[in-house]
This record gives structure tokens, sequence and C-alpha cells, in this order.
């Protein structure tokens, strides 16, 4: 949606082969990541995002420090970067309660972020936070300060149940 924050990505065009390829491809279109300077780890379990109702399946790589974004003016208004501790740190934690007659109240993530080098503040909030909280804390191998009782050695299952779960509420 437009202002939101979130990572590079789209819909799979009919020339895409897997979902890999597409994130590639949206990526170099976005910000001008080619796909020769990603080293692919692999894919998260898929997410359903709540609205509109999409199946979006994370794909995480490793990329040189040195890389120097370009962003798509018609797509990208602002590329920044966020440390991975920054997400299972309760500091700038805010918990979102939406509410929706289909499904109810929920807690999001909600994360608000000062750009050191810009001073721009970005509100990182639902499915991207949620996608940066679990990968922070797969790979810091720490649970996030403001869960008690987050299990860093269950991600895996979590992460099914919690597709389950939107599965059976969606429309999808």
């Amino acid at each position: 949606m437009p202002g939101d924050v979130c990572f590079p990505g789209g819909r799979r065009d009919p020339a895409d082969e897997d979902d890999i390829q597409t994130a590639l491809r949206e990526t170099q279109e976005e910000i001008g990541l080619r796909p020769e300077q990603v080293q692919i780890l692999g894919k998260l379990i898929p997410y359903i995002s709540k609205s509109p109702t999409y199946l979006v399946t994370p794909i995480v790589g490793i990329v040189e420090d040195t890389f120097q974004p370009t962003p798509n003016p018609s797509e990208v208004a602002d590329v920044f970067l966020v440390p991975l501790e920054f997400f299972i740190s309760s500091e700038h934690y805010t918990p979102l309660q939406v509410h929706s007659q289909s499904r109810g109240s929920l807690t999001l993530h909600q994360f608000l972020y000062m750009d050191p080098d810009t001073k721009k503040n970005f509100n990182i909030w639902g499915l991207t936070a949620h996608c940066a909280v679990m990968l922070s804390a797969m790979l810091l191998e720490k649970g996030p300060s403001f869960l008690p009782g987050f299990d860093v050695d269950d991600i895996i299952r979590q992460q099914e149940m919690f597709l389950e779960a939107s599965y059976n509420r969606s429309k999808l």
C-alpha cells in the first residue's frame, strides 16, 4: 500500500519460474538490486496478508553492505536499513490493537524507527514487522523481549500454526 513500509516484492509474473525469481525480479525493479548481487539463503514459511488477501512468501538473502540502492520513484519513496536487534528489543515496540468483524480483536507488532542518516521516522507494522521479528529471532537465536515465553527453538512450528490459522480465516 502506498506510504507503508515493506520489503521489496510483488506478484508473480507468468514468466517467473518460482517465488525466488519473483523476489529477485521485483527487487531489481524496485531498488536496482541485480540477481547476481544476492546470495539466496532460502524461503520462510508463507504468510497470508489480511488486506488485500495474498499469500506472501518471504525470500531471505544476503547482500554486500557496499550495495547502493537506486529506488524506482514510481514504486519506492525511501530505502533504509534497520539492524536485526531492533526487532527483538522492546525499546521502540508498541503493540497495535486492531479490530475487524471477521477476525475480532488482534494485536499486531509495530515499531517506530528513525533512520540515523536521514532523521526520517518510519512506522514498521503488521506483516512487515511480523516477518522482521521472526527473521530476527531466527538469525539471532533470541526471542523478542516484548513476547514473554517466546520459544526461539520452536519458530518454524509456530509459523506453520500461524499460517494454518490465517488460512482458515482467509478467503483463499
